[in-house]
């Protein structure tokens, strides 16, 4: 699978971005789709995970109630709706992939991910 992250820029506090991340390569909807976010001099950590579907989601809890992950499989696209950003938010974000027969699933360990994008910044200012 190969991934392709946008939507990555600059916003202020309390702003709003779209990140998108197109697949390519396999059959998509045959993949749990992660969004993971690094910041300088950090580890990389999940933000959110959708199942195959799209009907099972989880979320980390920094960004409950703010970010919501979706995808459309006929599209072979995964978003991240960001709202109400906090500088804390600031990261390089990067979409993955993991194949998996599981139609429930979803994945929050990035090592469990086979596919990664290449990254969007997101940068957040006061």
């Amino acid at each position: 699978v190969q991934l392709q992250a946008s939507g990555g820029g600059l916003v202020q506090a309390g702003g709003s971005l779209r990140l998108s991340c197109a697949a390519s390569g396999r059959t998509f909807s045959d993949n749990v789709m992660g969004w993971f976010r690094q910041a300088p001099g950090k580890e990389r950590e999940i933000v959110a995970s959708i199942s195959r579907g799209g009907g099972k989601t989880y979320y980390a809890d920094s960004v409950k109630g703010r970010f919501t992950i979706s995808r459309d499989n006929a599209a072979n696209t995964v978003y991240l709706q960001m709202n109400s950003l906090k500088l804390e938010d600031t990261a390089v974000y990067y979409c993955a992939a993991k194949p998996t027969a599981y139609v429930s699933s979803t994945y929050y360990r990035a090592r469990e991910y086979d596919y990664w994008g290449q990254g969007t910044q997101v940068t957040v200012s006061s």
